[in-house]
């Protein structure tokens, strides 16, 4: 199961490190939008439902208030990572559709009863792919679905997730889908098709103390 926990979330906990904490101020360029992929626009509020559920779950698991805190302050980066991995989830799907590359239902579930049957049952995955990756159990068969779409990928280009072949095609699809991110959230780079903390000229700095509530 370790080796399974280290390469399960390749993408949604694979972020770029973030240096200064950004806000935006101003910019009209992005209204109510967190980001643009291709014919997808994922809204502020699509975005912090997402991140609502983890901290909601989060409040469940955990009833000590402090133990909770202490999981805020440790997920700070929540908004923008949950980001990250809503684009990255479009960005792949193109990537699998133009290699011909589909998942079925049936393939989530043997991964989701192998996983479970390794940790200790539905419950334990589900506590552990929250603490771990900050996924909501609602969105776990989600994220299952990205890892096997991520490996057959993988497979059908005769390399492995690790490897550029692997990450040349998903920078092929995210130039094909033209992702836009809302300034606020960074930039993304469409090479490594990851987010980067870009500084624009109408952003400002801000100290991760006035930012904490809004993780």
């Amino acid at each position: 199961m370790h080796r399974r926990r280290r390469t399960a979330l390749l993408f949604t906990a694979a972020i770029v490190a973030a240096g200064p904490l950004l806000t935006a101020c101003g910019s009209d360029a992005h209204p109510g939008a967190a980001a643009v992929v291709g014919d997808q626009r994922i809204t502020v509020a699509q975005l912090e439902q997402r991140v609502d559920e983890v901290r909601t779950a989060q409040r469940a698991t955990l009833k000590d208030p402090a133990q909770y805190q202490q999981a805020v302050a440790q997920t700070g980066t929540l908004t923008r990572d949950t980001l990250h991995g809503m684009v990255l989830d479009e960005v792949l799907q193109r990537a699998a559709r133009d290699a011909h590359v589909t998942v079925t239902r049936k393939e989530i579930q043997q991964m989701r009863t192998g996983l479970e049957q390794q940790v200790g049952g539905a419950k334990a995955l589900e506590t552990a792919w929250l603490q771990q990756y900050g996924i909501a159990p609602e969105r776990l068969d989600a994220n299952l679905r990205l890892q096997l779409e991520a490996q057959k990928l993988a497979r059908s280009l005769g390399t492995d997730t690790g490897k550029p072949a692997f990450w040349n095609a998903l920078g092929a699809a995210s130039k094909e889908l033209k992702v836009d991110l809302n300034p606020r959230y960074g930039a993304w780079d469409v090479q490594k098709s990851s987010r980067v903390d870009a500084r624009t000229p109408w952003l400002r700095e801000v100290t991760a103390p006035a930012t904490r509530g809004s993780a």
